[in-house]
């Protein structure tokens, strides 16, 4: 069972009768197969799907195999993945510049982005234990901000206080050094890069796995039938009945 019997579940769920009934797997199946997904919208998904997440070089071997063309330039996923990269590992300073490359009204129009890279660039600065330089940096490119957005000042003020710890790695705001944080941070300037280049900030197929979820359930109230359980084999299994 691929993906692209995913999509024909969810059309049929769509127009299931109201009454609950069983339904064998003979029958599902067969009115699996009486779905027609076109192959062209297939083919999209899956470029979506590279395109979104970065994997420039299977998005060109797609593009050439499939004939699919990505509704962006597959040059720009290099340079947005720079970005992100450099987010990930701890290098903010090297990520704003490559942004403002790309495209400087990103971080202009985004004060919430560019406060939360600021904020990235004090935390590498309290994680090597320049407390002097952190101050210093809070003090001046941080808490003006903070003077005018009332989350930004809290925001800041969790950072700082990992200065008042010794052991800041087990602190009540360790989470901040976590490489989580880095992985938030690079995620949202990269949902920042594709808004501005007008594609999704997320890819189209984890939508619509969970809205296979969402439907499922609908119809378990109003039938028994072989269910998607495991979305990554996605095999069909029969219904307890």
């Amino acid at each position: 069972m691929s993906h692209f019997s995913t999509l024909r579940i969810l059309d049929l769920i769509q127009t299931m009768a109201t009454s609950k009934k069983v339904i064998t797997r003979e029958e599902w199946e067969r009115k699996l197969r009486d779905v027609k997904i076109r192959k062209q919208d297939m083919n999209k998904l899956v470029m979506n799907f590279l395109v979104t997440e970065g994997f420039v070089e299977a998005a060109d071997k797609f593009r050439i195999e499939s004939g699919t063309e990505p509704d962006i330039d597959l040059a720009t996923i290099t340079d947005r993945m720079a970005v992100k990269k450099a987010v990930q590992s701890g290098d903010v300073l090297d990520a704003i510049e490559k942004v403002n490359d790309l495209n400087p009204e990103i971080l202009d129009t985004n004060p919430q982005l560019y406060f939360h890279l600021q904020q990235q660039r004090l935390i590498e600065l309290i994680r090597v234990g320049k407390v002097e330089e952190a101050l210093e940096f809070a003090q001046e490119e941080l808490a003006p901000r903070g003077e005018e957005n009332q989350c930004f000042l809290d925001e800041l003020e969790r950072t700082v206080a990992l200065l008042a710890f010794e052991d800041v790695k087990n602190c009540p705001y360790g989470e901040l050094l976590d490489l989580s944080q880095r992985l938030k941070t690079a995620s949202e300037v990269n949902a920042a890069i594709l808004t501005s280049q007008s594609h999704e900030k997320e890819p189209k197929l984890p939508s619509l796995l969970k809205m296979l979820i969402w439907a499922q359930n609908q119809l378990d109230e109003k039938a028994v039938y072989p269910h998607i359980t495991d979305l990554v084999k996605a095999t069909l299994e029969d219904p307890a009945i």
